[in-house]
């Protein structure tokens, strides 16, 4: 041991300390910095909302309730990120930062390609990250919806009314269905029937799950019956589904990538083609037919890797 040790290099040592202690160091304090409370105030946004002193107004106000045919409205986008609903204050900072980038621009690429630059940067991109943000949200909220179902039924099993089991998932769950339930018991308190609060939380989440609830939920009321077994089987539904779209998408894995592949290969080939012989392409960039012949090969690799996308996602 005492012969290994003699080989190695001190400075190497030294190196390795140096850096498994600076490792360490910013472990601790991503630790430290990401530490959240565990007590049932900041389990959701809207149980910090009711540690904070809000009313049942202001929390309806602040949290969800779009109004109707405001679905694919620009506030209703914003609600479902969780943003304030301000979208005229978003509109003119957009239009604003757009118009002071393509100032910026003018000079070096010209006044149509800035203002296309700083639309898409200011204008485009924020609204594709909220519904990329949006979606994730429906598939997470989709996701809790069977334990907050069975959590429901347990409920109701040992007795609860349907609106104390309601108020259970909406302290206990974490976001995003604790907020979207605790929206729920607000809008009930608040004076909505029940039939109708479950509707307006099919309308702000949009899914099937979402829509079997409030059509389960609007058929009991009507009709009676042991609602905590309807909510069981559907929950067992929810997982069913769940498991076959993983099933699914499992299956049709090699086929999603081989699209990727196929759809990158031509891009992949005319570059390295530029690098290794650059007169290959070069040499008839100056002919008339250049630019249309590469505008039909242009159309048809999309249209290929639109048809490969359609044969290996399915809907479902």
């Amino acid at each position: 041991m005492t012969d290994i040790l003699s080989r190695v290099d001190p400075g190497w040592l030294l190196f390795v300390g140096v850096f498994l202690g600076a490792l360490l160091l910013i472990e601790g304090m991503r630790q430290l910095l990401s530490r959240r409370e565990t007590n049932t105030e900041a389990r959701s946004r809207r149980m910090r909302m009711v540690a904070a002193g809000t009313d049942v107004a202001e929390r309806l106000s602040a949290l969800a309730p779009r109004q109707a045919g405001e679905g694919g409205s620009l506030a209703a986008l914003m609600t479902s990120v969780g943003l304030s609903r301000s979208p005229a204050l978003y509109v003119v900072v957009a239009l604003l930062c757009a118009a002071a980038l393509t100032a910026m621009l003018l000079q070096l690429i010209g006044l149509i390609p800035a203002i296309v630059t700083a639309l898409s940067l200011f204008v485009l991109l924020p609204l594709l990250i909220m519904m990329s943000i949006r979606d994730a949200r429906r598939q997470k909220l989709s996701a809790q919806l069977p334990d907050a179902l069975d959590l429901m039924a347990r409920g109701l099993r040992a007795g609860h009314p349907l609106n104390t089991s309601i108020a259970t998932v909406a302290e206990t769950m974490p976001d995003p269905i604790g907020t979207e339930f605790g929206i729920l018991v607000d809008q009930i308190s608040y004076g909505d029937e029940m039939v109708v609060a479950v509707r307006k939380l099919a309308e702000r989440v949009p899914t099937e799950d979402f829509r079997y609830l409030a059509a389960s939920i609007a058929i009991q009321h009507g009709t009676g019956g042991n609602l905590g077994r309807i909510l069981t089987v559907l929950s067992q539904v929810m997982r069913g589904r769940a498991m076959t779209r993983r099933k699914i998408k499992a299956m049709s894995a090699e086929g999603r990538v081989s699209a990727v592949i196929l759809s990158c290969i031509p891009f992949l080939m005319v570059g390295l083609n530029s690098i290794i012989t650059p007169e290959y392409y070069g040499g008839v960039v100056g002919d008339p037919l250049f630019i249309p012949l590469a505008f039909t090969a242009l159309t048809l690799i999309a249209l290929n890797a639109l048809v490969l996308f359609k044969l290996v996602n399915f809907k479902f």
